[in-house]
């Protein structure tokens, strides 16, 4: 089910997220709601505080399949990338941000079980982007140059 985003300026979006306890078809509903919503707006990534709901879960798929983090932590990185990025709950607005080139994430898959994944290039930021929603850190603090809107 496609839900609504969180737009820049409520407040849930500096929000720090809780740990995801409960792996159930109530986190499932979640973590599917967030796909069709990511897809809709036709997004790479979404984080729950997105949807308004403060538990640390993000879905990505940057073309590549989907891929869904509950609890994650990012445990290495290295590198530099200067990009422009955007984020659903900013509209159009996108701005430079540096990101590491390569990072390694630990979390826990939609039933539990540990998992850990790493990414180059665009996975990393997506994985440094969603995951900095999870603590209330939101792409415009980090942000070194706005480049010009999307039309």
């Amino acid at each position: 089910m496609v839900r609504q985003i969180v737009r820049f300026g409520n407040p849930l979006l500096r929000e720090q997220c809780a740990e995801v306890s409960a792996f159930n078809k109530e986190l499932w509903k979640l973590l599917d709601d967030m796909y069709d919503t990511m897809r809709k707006a036709d997004g790479i990534g979404l984080a729950a505080p997105q949807l308004g709901v403060l538990k640390r879960a993000v879905v990505i798929d940057i073309g590549k399949g989907r891929i869904e983090l509950v609890n994650p932590v990012i445990t290495s990185m290295r590198g530099t990338q200067l990009e422009p990025e955007g984020c659903l709950s900013f509209s159009k607005k996108r701005g430079v941000v540096k990101r590491p080139k390569y990072v390694k994430v630990k979390a826990q898959n939609r039933f539990g079980k540990p998992i850990k994944l790493s990414g180059r290039e665009l996975l990393a930021r997506a994985f440094c982007h969603e995951i900095d929603h999870l603590n209330g850190i939101l792409f415009e603090d980090k942000v070194i140059e706005w480049v010009e809107e999307e039309e």
